[in-house]
């Protein structure tokens, strides 16, 4: 793995989103570059959608 992230990345992210696929391929994809999940999805319901957040960082290498 390289000594941080790809593309000038920040070492930590939370992305978020409604609760669908697209927002599931998003983490994927950020799983995919290298990134670790970090802790549990938090999830809301702000009246017409479910909306979840998922941290994700960088490994330490």
């Amino acid at each position: 793995m390289a000594d941080g992230p790809p593309n000038g990345l920040p070492r930590y992210r939370v992305l978020t989103g409604p609760d669908d696929e697209s927002f599931c391929r998003r983490v994927s994809e950020v799983l995919d570059l290298g990134f670790q999940l970090h802790g549990s999805p938090t999830v809301t319901f702000n009246g017409e959608n479910v909306i979840v957040a998922q941290a994700l960082v960088w490994p330490d290498v």
